[in-house]
């Protein structure tokens, strides 16, 4: 099977990997629960992955997505939620599992942006923003057609830009970033202080298409939010399209509505009037595109 490529996907929630042809099928794939409070747990999740999807075959090449920030010049990365790995070499320690294997590294929110461009909603698109809306807030950017890390691999950050300065403190270390109004545990919270009484996103969800008040306005604050941010990143670069995925994503218009009534307020500008805001397609994006690091 040196005609396929492995694909690793690596987040605060799960491990993901995948062995995918040049079509961009995945023939063989596995995922696994991230061991996230303990660093050598987490690298050996990924390494038993590894041997697990391969199964003795020797791939072409390895992309990996990994959850950030990422330094794509040392490979290394320093996800927020996997604890101790600060700087951890990623890219090297599974080049070491494969030796004489080229190894490419990017951050997870621009792989899940370039696997909707390739085979997902983004087809077609030149210029587009990818986002997943779930426990956090991430995406990434494919401009003229090409995937865009910037100056070190972290372009596309857009759950943290500011939407409220004065609110609640991120994970990032800044204050009042859209991840912390539309991050799915970040809504159930504000929710229950509103006096809603259920304890996680589909419950909230649910009690939104009630007509529960709390939860409706939790969705309609998360959905303005995650509007803001994309017209934004539209002024900035000048998108045709953001495509939306996560379990957030899954609420449909309970969160894409004030998202477009947003867009329609906040993206005035003639060149955005064509910006238009799209479900994902795709569960496995993210996989799909750590695929195409190297198959494109």
């Amino acid at each position: 099977m040196t005609d396929h490529v492995l694909a690793l996907d690596v987040g605060g929630t799960k491990i993901a990997a995948g062995l995918v042809d040049a079509q961009g099928s995945v023939v063989r794939r596995a995922v696994r629960p991230t061991p996230a409070h303990d660093a050598e747990l987490a690298w050996q999740a990924v390494a038993d992955l590894v041997t697990e999807v391969l199964d003795g075959a020797v791939p072409s090449a390895v992309g990996i997505g990994s959850a950030g920030p990422v330094d794509t010049d040392a490979g290394t990365v320093s996800p927020i939620n996997i604890n101790g790995w600060q700087a951890f070499p990623l890219r090297s320690r599974v080049e070491a599992l494969l030796p004489g294997v080229p190894v490419s590294l990017a951050g997870d929110g621009l792989c899940i942006a370039l696997g909707e461009h390739w085979l997902g909603a983004g087809r077609g698109s030149r210029f587009m923003v990818g986002m997943v809306v779930s426990t956090g807030v991430g995406g990434g950017l494919v401009l003229d057609g090409k995937p865009f890390g910037g100056r070190t691999g972290n372009a596309g950050h857009i759950g943290h830009v500011v939407a409220e300065p004065d609110g609640w403190p991120c994970t990032c270390g800044g204050r009042g970033c859209v991840e912390t109004v539309a991050g799915g545990p970040n809504m159930v919270r504000w929710a229950r202080e509103q006096g809603w009484t259920g304890s996680d996103g589909i419950e909230l969800e649910r009690s939104a298409r009630s007509g529960d008040p709390a939860a409706a306005a939790a969705f309609d604050r998360g959905g303005r939010a995650v509007g803001l941010a994309i017209a934004a990143a539209a002024a900035i670069c000048d998108l045709d399209l953001a495509v939306i995925g996560g379990g957030l994503s899954r609420a449909g218009d309970l969160l894409f509505d004030p998202i477009r009534q947003t867009l329609k307020i906040h993206a005035g500008l003639s060149f955005l009037r064509g910006l238009q805001v799209v479900k994902a397609e795709r569960d496995d994006s993210g996989l799909i595109g750590a695929a195409a690091l190297v198959l494109l």
